[in-house]
């Protein structure tokens, strides 16, 4: 086994490097990864998982910038590297919606973090059962409807799409609450998180911060609804550069003279109002129509038609009142057991006695179908189980 870090000088070892390691406090498994390093996890904290790097090369630990959102720590640890950009860790005793995570490791969103901040990152991603419906940018000039197409949807859906919680920099107005209306934050704590990659966009309007977190789009997700975004062109832009998987729908005017006369209806601004809306308008209309921002334009001459063809691209055109998420049944990860991978599978078995052990005898994890990743979920995974009485693999949850 050869002499183990310093680290570890104090706990017992089963077979290290890759092993799980155990002291009276905390499990922490060690992944070798190439050559030079060994990723210990589960290590230091308390309240959630704490990441290590031994550099062989140098002999030393090195503690990485952690990016993401880094789970709570559990009764114990499994970890397996899937392949050279990322470790999956399993969760011991954990329900299924939670106990599955992605350690990147090498992923262009860590390389580039790498590169910006110079040093040692690591980045967390929680894994999402099944394919849960990724989000839709909307945008389009003022005056164009769409946010009478929204409401619309909004209206005619109420249990299938939600808005992700803006965050701002700006103190909160009279009967604003914070995580209602927006994140209130502080000024240096949401630039330290867009430094980390951690917003899909932001702006500064009128001496405050305004932006979309990673995190707010994935919550709505989490809460089994599709997360509409209406942010304007340049913000579409931020998203597309983003690690964020996401439908773009441009909304489009039939003519630009037509969208003068509507925001000229309204009668809510001043002239000086209107023209510089009409600037901000046409500079809109030229990115809106640049190839590879948007996969979807629609014009929208007639407000019942335009929604109908939303509905069509959204696959809600047949009526349907609900399209939820379907959430397979919540299953816990045993304690003991063990983790192996044959191909894109990763074989978790349970260990326990036979007085502790349950119907159910080995998880099958597929990662055939994964997508998408840090600094947001990682989807597309799927479970199968297979009971331990016949042997044979069962029912898969989360097609």
């Amino acid at each position: 086994m050869g002499e183990a870090p310093a680290f570890f000088e104090d706990d017992h070892l089963e077979n290290f490097p890759n092993g799980t390691l155990f002291n009276t406090k905390v499990f922490e498994t060690a992944i070798n990864v190439g050559c030079n390093k060994i990723y210990a996890i589960g290590a230091t904290e308390k309240e959630s998982i704490g990441i290590r790097i031994f550099d062989k090369s140098t002999n030393e630990w090195v503690v990485p910038t952690v990016l993401g959102m880094i789970p709570k720590s559990s009764d114990g640890y499994s970890a397996i590297l899937v392949d050279e950009d990322r470790i999956l860790v399993v969760k011991r005793n954990t329900k299924s919606d939670d106990c599955f995570w992605f350690l990147e490791i090498n992923t262009p969103f860590v390389k580039e973090q790498k590169t910006r901040l110079g040093t040692e990152v690591v980045a967390w991603s929680k894994a999402v059962i099944g394919e849960a419906k990724i989000p839709i940018v909307i945008s389009g000039p003022s005056g164009v409807g769409k946010g009478t197409l929204i409401a619309k949807l909004m209206d005619e859906f109420p249990s299938t799409f939600g808005f992700s919680v803006s965050h701002t920099t700006r103190a909160p107005r009279i009967n604003e609450h914070n995580g209602v209306h927006y994140h209130f934050t502080e000024r240096g704590d949401m630039e330290n998180d867009i430094k980390d990659g951690k917003f899909l966009e932001f702006a500064a309007v009128h001496g405050n911060l305004y932006g979309t977190s990673v995190e707010a789009v994935e919550v709505v997700t989490d809460d089994e609804k599709r997360c509409i975004l209406d942010i304007d062109v340049q913000g579409a832009r931020s998203v597309r550069a983003s690690s964020l998987e996401a439908i773009f729908i441009f909304i489009c005017p039939p003519s630009f003279d037509q969208l003068e006369k509507r925001l000229r209806a309204r009668g809510t601004e001043t002239e000086e109002q209107i023209q510089k809306r009409l600037r901000n308008a046409k500079a809109e209309i030229e990115q809106g129509n640049s190839p590879g921002l948007f996969d979807h334009i629609l014009v929208n001459d007639n407000l019942e038609t335009c929604y109908e063809n939303l509905k069509e691209l959204l696959g809600l055109s047949d009526g349907t009142k609900t399209n939820k998420i379907l959430v397979p049944e919540l299953v816990r990860m045993p304690l003991e057991h063990t983790v192996s991978k044959i191909g894109h599978k990763i074989l978790i078995k349970s260990s326990a006695t036979d007085e502790e052990k349950s119907d159910i005898n080995m998880f099958v994890l597929d990662l055939s179908s994964i997508k998408s990743g840090a600094p947001g979920r990682t989807r597309g995974l799927n479970i199968y189980t297979e009971p331990s009485l016949n042997g044979v693999i069962g029912s898969k949850m989360g097609s």
